[in-house]
């Protein structure tokens, strides 16, 4: 009877067991406490979260508009959500979320009214990958980095300046891109000054020469033109380096390679930072 009893009491204990983590289940899902927005209207969501950006709450905003989206799938409630949460996580500085969620939208909605700002925002993302943390940490100029996401930025303002050229962001879109042709300028240039640096002439002519017919009328041009007149001067092509120092002459007379303030000009080249002070206006409404 006592082992009878025993078991009996060890039975209902893992009965009251369960009944605990059944419960506990039901008020904790997926590890996150009961979401108090659950069952709220969408457009009592959809203020809460906008007041959330008003004050510049980006986490609890983009929190809101997820749940939004996750609640109510469908309607330009939700259009608008994404727009607003994407904006949130690039705030956030949440850049890859921002990405992934802008290209979500434009999967989905690829004619909205604002496609071109969905493409417009992602170029300021881009831009903004990685660039604050390189040039605040190690303090490095941005040419100086990959240039694999400044070129995806380029090419999300060319879509914006192209396909959508009366829109309230192209003209800033055109900026933007002529800042990045200089900064890609910019690496070229860095990278035939390291050529001279090192002694390899012909590799710093052809590197110039690159800058300079594939970002004309950069602010670096008339550094491309230094290099090569250098790289000439060194090669003993006085044929060619007469004429880099010519057109330098008639274009920048009062360049560093002209005054002989060489060897320092290769480490003195003028500062480029096309991202600084950030501002991204917000959507269309």
């Amino acid at each position: 009877m006592t082992r009878a009893r025993s078991l009996l009491r060890n039975a209902l204990i893992l009965s009251l067991l369960a009944v605990f983590m059944a419960s506990g289940c039901s008020r904790f899902r997926g590890g996150d406490k009961t979401d108090v927005d659950e069952g709220v209207p969408v457009e009592e969501l959809y203020e809460k979260g906008h007041t959330s950006m008003r004050y510049g709450n980006w986490n609890s905003a983009a929190t809101t508009f997820r749940r939004l989206v996750a609640q109510y799938p469908y309607g330009p409630y939700t259009e608008q959500a994404l727009i607003e949460t994407a904006y949130a996580q690039f705030k956030m500085g949440n850049n890859e979320e921002a990405i992934s969620s802008i290209d979500r939208f434009l999967r989905t909605y690829p004619t909205h009214r604002n496609t071109a700002y969905m493409y417009y925002l992602r170029g300021l993302v881009n831009s903004n990958r990685d660039t604050v943390f390189l040039q605040r940490v190690w303090s490095l100029d941005a040419s100086r980095r990959d240039l694999a996401t400044p070129n995806q930025a380029y090419a999300d303002f060319r879509v914006v300046a192209e396909r959508f050229p009366n829109s309230r962001y192209a003209a800033d879109a055109r900026e933007r891109m002529a800042a990045l042709r200089n900064m890609f300028a910019r690496h070229e240039v860095d990278t035939a000054l390291y050529y001279l640096r090192r002694g390899a002439w012909v590799a710093a002519a052809k590197r110039a020469t690159y800058a300079l017919e594939t970002y004309p009328q950069s602010v670096y041009q008339n550094d491309a033109v230094a290099v090569l007149a250098e790289a000439y001067t060194q090669l003993g092509n006085e044929t060619l380096a007469a004429d880099a120092r010519r057109v330098l002459e008639l274009n920048d007379p009062d360049h560093g390679w002209l005054s002989g303030d060489w060897p320092d000009y290769p480490w003195a080249i003028r500062k480029l930072n096309p991202f600084a002070g950030e501002k991204s206006p917000l959507q269309e409404d």
